[in-house]
């Protein structure tokens, strides 16, 4: 947070220390709509529908409004005390600055709500019925706009993201505006329902930029047959090194007037080329090819969705503990292994991998946590690779098992103790059946290489070694069944067992080396996340862009163009809530929540 936010916190801290935050807010109040407005606003509440809004049902929203009126014993929170004017002036503009966190200003109504709000300025104060429906417009806004920058709008277990789901739910979002209201700071809302991620924020600074860049640069469009190669020239160079310049891949030290005849393709602007390349994806040799070229001329606009979309799918994911973590991002085809996930300045593994094709098998996103590494492993061929690939091969050539290390074993008892049973049409026929099953002999030429590492989930993928390190070498590295190749498991082992017993690179490397299969149970479990997102800035602050391999983004935007309410039942393991945050111990109303 801020030195600002930390201030504001602190403030908050010892007014809820002191314990008047809520006893004054609304002091000696019964905790009853008693009064008209009351009596008008829990009516509104009863109805989960307001005429004011666009998205009119509320009806997952709705627990939370009642929950926010009866900390302020079904008084006015907008209108009608000391500080409505600053506090309402606040709210309009914190919902104002939605796109600001990646969402969509329409969604909360601001400009219907500021015409209304006019309107209900100038009301009687009998008036119960119109006071009461502007009022709780104004909360259901805002309640919105916290629910979807903290937990964001789509469901993504609908979209086949297998998240974990949160425990509980900490997030008092009524608790939270009750206080900011009672000390006049609505406008500092936001930063204590963000995402806590430094992923999310370093994303949320990529977005401001970007938009200033899309608005204050000229549209540019670089126009080229065939490619230029370095020392060429080009009569466009000048424009392009201009826009290198604002997307930060070129020095300003370089910049160059539109207007000046910059006509070679010079060292210092191949250099800004290739790190534009190396941002997107492409093979950074500074060869402007027609890949490059449309990269060049995709929209800014493109760009921002894209980033507005990695936000989005990082306000998905439950609190990540402090402590070491395994990320794999898909369209990146890249792993980082991390010693303190919240602090991504320091001990950072990294390295290439190859994920599930495409079209037909795709590496799923999940989270799970790794239980053991296991080094020289079988292979157990999965059921639909025996029956799609092997089988039929299997049929035309007997020997075909023998040539791959493969051998065929019973389905069942111990496989330790398995024998290998002998091929032909009998066997084959049990093997169709399930009866038996085929795995693959620990060595060189085993599928999974030298070691694997497990982390149990439904979809039966896993990280392992390779003996194909050819395909490391592509630019772009689907080729898997589904599981995660890894380009360096040595490396990656040397995390997972870092600080267990007497495992250390020798010894690693011994494992890899020695022909009987070993199990290593890990001490303390490394979660692991397998994610999606085509935007991302790595460990060296480079914003990154991927191409979109499995659709997922045209996925998320469609179900970004529905204005529903997500229901807490999609979010949680549980239905719990919390409790006012304001008046409990925890303190989770004046820090980001989780």
């Amino acid at each position: 947070m801020t030195q600002q936010t930390h201030s504001f916190a602190a403030k908050w801290l010892l007014l809820i220390w002191a314990g008047i935050a809520s006893q004054l807010l609304y002091a000696d109040e019964p905790n009853v709509p008693a009064s008209d407005i009351g009596k008008e606003i829990t009516a509104i509440i009863a109805t989960k529908q307001h005429p004011y809004l666009k998205q009119a049902n509320f009806a997952n929203r709705s627990e939370d409004l009642d929950a926010l009126y009866k900390l302020a014993n079904y008084k006015l929170l907008w209108l009608d005390n000391p500080s409505a004017i600053k506090n309402a002036g606040d709210a309009f503009a914190l919902l104002n600055d939605a796109p600001a966190q990646g969402l969509i200003q329409e969604n909360y109504d601001v400009g219907g709500l500021r015409k209304k709000y006019d309107e209900a300025l100038s009301l009687k104060p009998t008036d119960y019925k119109n006071l009461a429906l502007f009022d709780t417009a104004l909360s259901i806004a805002v309640l919105r706009f916290l629910h979807d920058v903290h937990y964001g709008r789509v469901n993504p277990h609908g979209i086949n993201f297998n998240l974990t789901l949160r425990e509980k739910k900490l997030a008092d979002f009524p608790a939270l505006i009750k206080d900011s209201l009672f000390l006049n700071i609505v406008a500092k809302l936001p930063p204590l329902v963000e995402p806590k991620l430094q992923q999310y924020q370093k994303l949320k600074s990529a977005l401001a930029t970007y938009r200033f860049i899309a608005e204050k640069s000229p549209a540019f469009k670089f126009i080229l047959n065939g490619k230029l190669k370095p020392g060429e020239q080009h009569p466009q160079l000048a424009e392009l090194a201009n826009f290198l310049v604002s997307l930060g891949d070129f020095s300003y030290k370089n910049t160059v007037d539109s207007t000046t005849k910059l006509r070679q393709y010079t060292p210092d602007l191949v250099a800004g080329i290739k790190n534009f390349q190396r941002r997107h994806g492409l093979t950074p040799d500074g060869v402007i090819r027609p890949t490059t070229v449309a990269a060049l001329n995709e929209p800014l606009t493109q760009k921002i969705k894209q980033i507005e979309l990695a936000m989005e799918r990082l306000r998905w994911l439950p609190e990540l503990n402090i402590g070491r973590s395994i990320i794999v991002n898909i369209p990146a085809f890249q792993l980082w292994a991390i010693d303190d996930i919240n602090n991504t300045d320091i001990n950072i593994t990294n390295m290439r991998v190859v994920v599930g094709k495409a079209l037909k098998n795709q590496t799923p996103v999940l989270m799970a946590h790794m239980s053991y590494v296991e080094f020289m492993p079988y292979w157990n061929v999965p059921k639909n690779i025996l029956k799609d690939e092997i089988i039929p091969k299997l049929s035309k050539n007997l020997n075909y098992l023998a040539s791959q290390n493969m051998e065929m074993i019973s389905s069942k008892g111990n496989p330790d103790k398995a024998k290998p049973i002998p091929v032909n049409s009998e066997s084959i026929a049990k093997l169709e059946k399930g009866v038996y099953r085929v795995r693959q002999k620990p060595g060189n030429r085993n599928s999974l290489g030298k070691v694997k590492f497990i982390f149990p989930n439904k979809d039966e993928v896993y990280l392992h070694d390779t003996p194909a390190n050819s395909l490391f070498r592509k630019l772009r590295r689907d080729f898997s069944h589904g599981c995660v190749r890894v380009e360096n498991p040595r490396l990656l082992a040397e995390f997972a067992l870092k600080n267990q017993g007497n495992w250390n690179t020798e010894t690693i490397k011994k494992a890899m080396q020695n022909p009987v299969t070993q199990r290593v149970d890990l001490k303390h479990p490394i979660p692991v996340l397998l994610f999606y997102t085509t935007t991302f800035i790595d460990q060296h602050n480079n914003l990154a862009f991927y191409p979109d391999i499995y659709g997922h983004d045209a996925v998320l935007l469609e179900a970004l163009k529905k204005n529903d309410d997500l229901p807490d039942q999609s979010i949680f393991i549980s239905s719990t809530h919390a409790e006012p945050s304001a008046v409990k111990s925890d303190t989770s109303a004046i820090k980001p929540v989780p």
